[in-house]
């Protein structure tokens, strides 16, 4: 049984990353988590574990499917984060919390700003923003504490 653990685990959290996304798009006051899953890909990528990154990938993709958001945004985002900001965070080295928050909050803010300028590229209106992009980043942060 203990052997099975592992497997029940992982099989767990696949079915939570594909229902939430479903979930998001009906209760909207639910989080996004846009910059979380950014970071976990990010650290994925970083530590060479491809379950982490292929489980992020999955999530953005479904997000992004299920909110009708353009594919690979978030993907896109995190990469331009880690490559130009994050991975030059060296004075910060002794404080990878604090690299997190900071990685969480800057994929939340260029994404953002990527959507809006996507929006007025194409005449539409994907996220309104309000309270709840704020509320979403908040538990981002939080949810970055709890790793």
């Amino acid at each position: 049984m203990k052997r099975y653990g592992k497997y029940i685990l992982f099989l767990l959290w696949l079915i939570a990353i594909i229902v939430y996304p479903a979930l998001i798009s009906i209760y909207v006051k639910l989080p996004l988590f846009i910059g979380f899953s950014g970071l976990i890909f990010i650290r994925g990528l970083e530590k060479e574990r491809y379950t982490l990154t292929l489980i992020a990938f999955l999530y953005m993709i479904l997000l992004e499917i299920n909110l009708s958001l353009p594919i690979g945004l978030i993907a896109i985002v995190s990469l331009l984060c880690y490559i130009f900001l994050i991975s030059k965070l060296t004075i910060l080295k002794n404080c990878q919390k604090c690299i997190d928050v900071i990685g969480v909050i800057s994929i939340n803010a260029i994404y953002m700003f990527m959507l809006s300028f996507f929006d007025i590229l194409t005449s539409q209106s994907s996220i309104d923003f309000n309270v709840t992009i704020l509320y979403s980043i908040l538990f981002d942060i939080v949810a970055v504490f709890l790793i």
